[in-house]
């Protein structure tokens, strides 16, 4: 009987403690470009009942994902590993925030068999912030790797991890498990962290993204942000500027949708007009791929993006040799 009412309890407990006490912030209405089909078909079905059977969790799920109709209805999900449980608190995001529970040894494999039975051709593996754990989760993004490679072989690895802040030699267990793609997310401009991402050190999540490359350049590299929080412009710019000093392949941005009243507000709604100039200048200043719309993710189509993005690189060889 206490273990029932300790699961009850559990289950009452806030999603996120730290903002309860938060005044309410204004929820703005969307504008009409940022509209998405609700989900629900049988596609979206199957996938849905794969990942349960499964016991995963995903961040289409925990995040509120807008493009989550979409995507499950073409059989793509994001695995969220390590738990539904972040240590961290940022104020944009939507996933639960406390102490995790232990890791599940079993996920590596059951992350696999759920890759197999949808078919994936390219997955996307993200997790919550692990600062509990002595190597932040890497060696389990690795296991995690591994138990994909042995079932689907063929299926190519996308991933998006933590900041692996202070977490040392994490960084070159997970490079040593060679991902196809690596994403770490910048989310917003350095000026914003403090009240945005502030368990996060923008510089530090730079020099990451740098440091994959000088560990395995065959791994591509990829970074995104949210704009809608406040920024200027000229950070945006900036910030592109910093992501190409550090070799990053390929750049998101997508707007900032509040989750609730206790989370960060949207400071504005930037217009389609101005995501394409965005995506303008991030070629410009030599990104292989950029996607910037008011819908775009991380994650959303990861699949065809690497495909692109590998496509890129094999012309870009074939240039270089056939100037040689």
């Amino acid at each position: 009987m206490a273990l029932v009412l300790d699961l009850l309890s559990q289950d009452r407990r806030p999603r996120h403690p730290e903002k309860a006490h938060r005044p309410d912030q204004p929820v703005a209405r969307k504008p009409d470009w940022i509209r998405v089909k609700a989900p629900g078909s049988p596609r979206w079905a199957e996938t849905n009942r794969i990942v349960k059977a499964n016991k995963l969790v995903t961040v289409c799920e925990e995040a509120g994902c807008p493009n989550i109709g979409e995507c499950w209805e073409k059989k793509h999900a994001t695995f969220m590993i390590m738990g539904d449980t972040c240590t961290r608190a940022c104020a944009f995001c939507n996933v639960r925030t406390g102490m995790p529970d232990a890791l599940d040894q079993d996920e590596p494999a059951k992350v696999a068999d759920a890759v197999a039975k949808l078919g994936l051709s390219h997955v996307v593996i993200t997790s919550v912030d692990r600062d509990d754990l002595k190597d932040g989760g890497a060696l389990h993004f690795a296991r995690v790797i591994g138990a994909i490679r042995a079932q689907s072989p063929g299926t190519t690895i996308e991933i998006l991890t933590p900041d692996f802040l202070r977490k040392k030699g994490a960084l070159e267990v997970v490079v040593e498990a060679k991902p196809d793609v690596f994403n770490h997310n910048l989310e917003t401009v350095p000026s914003k962290y403090l009240t945005v991402r502030p368990g996060a050190r923008y510089f530090h999540s730079v020099r990451l993204l740098q440091r994959v490359k000088e560990l395995d350049p065959s791994i591509f590299t990829k970074s995104g942000i949210m704009v809608g929080l406040g920024e200027e412009r000229n950070e945006v710019l900036q910030l592109m500027d910093d992501l190409r000093s550090a070799d990053v392949d390929f750049l998101t941005i997508g707007q900032y949708l509040q989750p609730t009243r206790k989370h960060h507000p949207v400071i504005r709604f930037v217009p389609p007009d101005e995501f394409k100039s965005f995506e303008t200048s991030a070629y410009a200043k030599g990104f292989h791929l950029v996607s910037a719309t008011p819908l775009t993710r991380s994650s959303h189509h990861a699949g065809e993006d690497f495909a692109r993005l590998r496509a890129k690189r094999e012309a870009d060889l074939a240039a270089a040799t056939s100037r040689s």
